[in-house]
């Protein structure tokens, strides 16, 4: 199993429970001290994961990544495409490179060049499951998360087309919608907000829960899991009734943030 974005939060506790469910793991992100933190844990506690520092915005990193993964296995069964990180605010505050160019090459041409590069080992062996990371964001756009929420929708959008190509390899594709996580992302994100608006506690995930959802997924593959089970009601308000969303979205967040 590859896990990107395995140095901290959801791919890290990811990668801890496949470790103690006795997968075989190449964990790969930017942060190699971090990232072997995670695999040293899993090896002491019984388990056999490596290492691999993956830029996944460099192309040479990603088929390094792939190089390693399959001399040192000798194949990939799973995919997990977590990697990603987000810039929230109003889009002119947004600067060019380091906020939306950045976040769509890591959140989205990132992901989709990784799963070019396992597509023909997966396809060779007639097996395969890739499981994108996307968000509630890749549902419901809001208000400060336009270029996350770009890069989310794009992650479903590629999902959908992908899964309809490769079915006929016996390889499924599945997408992860989750909402709130209690990890780095609000601090990285820099989200300030006047109304201290939020996901509220209830509803915010741990990193451990989401995990556990990408274990259901591999489990018994399907198309889309939301995360929690409560979302699936804001989703089918704001298929229903978009303009009650939009009108609430205006009242109760972007006129108070932006005019008072």
């Amino acid at each position: 199993m590859l896990i990107s974005g395995a140095s901290s939060g959801i791919g890290a506790a990811t990668a801890r429970l496949f470790g103690k469910e006795g997968y075989n793991l190449i964990l790969a992100a930017r942060r190699l001290d971090k990232l072997q933190e995670v695999s040293q844990d899993i090896n002491k506690s019984g388990g056999n994961a490596i290492s691999v520092k993956t830029d996944l915005t460099r192309q040479e990193d990603i088929e390094n990544l792939v190089k390693i993964t399959f001399s040192h296995y000798g194949y990939l069964d799973i995919l997990f495409n977590n990697a990603g990180f987000g810039r929230i605010d109003w889009l002119e505050n947004l600067a060019p490179q380091k906020d939306i160019i950045a976040q769509l090459d890591v959140n989205l041409t990132g992901l989709i060049l990784l799963c070019r590069a396992v597509l023909p080992y997966m396809i060779q062996r007639k097996k395969g499951h890739i499981i994108n990371m996307s968000s509630i964001a890749g549902i419901l756009a809001a208000p400060t998360y336009s270029i996350y929420a770009a890069s989310k929708y794009g992650v479903r959008g590629f999902s959908n087309a992908l899964r309809r190509e490769v079915g006929i390899y016996n390889i499924q594709v599945s997408v992860l919608y989750p909402g709130g996580v209690r990890t780095e992302f609000g601090r990285k994100a820099r989200i300030m907000r006047k109304t201290g608006v939020t996901t509220p506690g209830r509803l915010k995930l741990t990193p451990e829960e989401v995990a556990e959802a990408v274990s259901k997924l591999v489990r018994k593959p399907r198309r889309n899991l939301i995360i929690p089970w409560q979302m699936n009601y804001i989703v089918l308000i704001s298929m229903l009734a978009p303009w009650l969303v939009d009108w609430i979205t205006r009242k109760y967040f972007v006129e108070p943030e932006r005019l008072k």
